[in-house]
């Protein structure tokens, strides 16, 4: 069997077509990877959001148990607000 340049270029794009196709393959693979770690890391962040929150609303109901009534009920308020608006468009 002889091997002419025919040969040799037609190995070579059968390579390259093998090459580029697990490239494209590796990289649809860690998008999806990296993906579902943001999906995770998201829901890490939403969590600590939330403990922030009520953290910060007992802070304010402590402070208006103390007196301070200036924009204290406001603001606690528009907090209760946002968390009873919030737990209603995850329920939906």
């Amino acid at each position: 069997m002889y091997i002419d340049s025919d040969t040799i270029m037609t190995a070579a794009a059968l390579l390259t077509a093998l090459v580029t196709l697990c490239g494209a393959l590796i990289a649809v693979y860690k998008w999806y990877a990296r993906q579902n770690r943001q999906d995770v890391d998201i829901a890490k962040i939403k969590e600590e959001q939330c403990l922030l929150t009520y953290g910060i609303l007992a802070c304010l109901d402590g402070l208006q148990q103390l007196g301070c009534n200036h924009t204290v009920p406001e603001t606690r308020a528009k907090i209760e607000k946002h968390i009873n608006k919030a737990a209603h468009e995850q329920g939906e």
